[in-house]
């Protein structure tokens, strides 16, 4: 049984990109709740202030910014990251990123951006399917092996392009190869036209705390260029990093 807090969350959750305002019946079909508990859920959000309803749809208010604000200002993770991403990103002219882990998905927490290269537009909050993005490979080949199989079998693995690796011997393979070499590039899995290449962000310890990337079109980069010239400044910032975060 779902808890009321949880089915809030849920709810919460279920508005996105595509789903700017919902209607009850839509929220419900969204997140498997009844019409009854959708529409408790939502009405409670809108008392909160966290949801606004124009008569038919429900939509996200402002409000929401002050959840993903508590989180941003109890970890210093996102403000040690953020100087060295407009240098990489600067120094390479490619939008650059650092995500962490969230179920299933990667969540941004910092982004440098040159320029706009996939479809949809990204920044602090957005969130990624993690099998087939370079920065959610990475996470998962951090992983203990069973652990990081458990959350595969948990995902929604379907083929965003005719690239997209989902079978999970396929996606087991590659993650022994991000493992043993220590990065990730993704070739038109994620996007058509997008190329990506990721490294783990470590702390002092060695314990991987997140993942830092950069996107390119592929009219921009072909994949050997990605691992010649794009690698090595992402290590490069790797290695800037792991002293300053515990």
């Amino acid at each position: 049984m779902m808890g009321g807090f949880a089915k809030g969350l849920a709810v919460l959750s279920c508005f996105g990109q595509g789903h700017e305002r919902l209607t009850i019946a839509g929220v419900a079909k969204l997140t498997g709740l009844d019409r009854a508990t959708a529409r408790r859920c939502l009405i409670t959000l809108e008392r909160l202030g966290f949801a606004s309803f124009d008569g038919r749809c429900y939509a996200l208010t402002a409000r929401v910014l002050s959840l993903g604000h508590a989180y941003l200002a109890s970890t210093p993770l996102p403000e040690q990251l953020q100087p060295f991403l407009d240098r990489l990103a600067g120094a390479i002219q490619e939008s650059c990123s650092c995500s962490i882990l969230d179920g299933t998905d990667i969540v941004y927490i910092a982004r440098s951006a040159q320029r706009r290269v996939m479809s949809i537009s990204l920044g602090v909050g957005s969130r990624l399917p993690a099998y087939c993005a370079s920065m959610g490979r990475v996470l998962l080949a951090a992983m203990d092996e069973d652990e990081a199989c458990g959350l595969l079998d948990r995902s929604t693995c379907t083929p965003l392009t005719p690239k997209t690796l989902v079978t999970r011997d396929a996606l087991r393979t590659e993650l022994a190869r991000v493992r043993h070499q220590g990065y990730c590039i993704v070739d038109e899995e994620l996007e058509i036209g997008l190329r990506s290449v990721a490294v783990p962000i470590r702390s002092r310890s060695g314990r991987v705390v997140a993942a830092l990337n950069t996107g390119v079109q592929t009219s921009r980069a072909s994949v050997a260029q990605l691992r010649t010239e794009l690698l090595p400044k992402l290590l490069e910032t790797q290695g800037q990093l792991a002293p300053l975060i515990v």
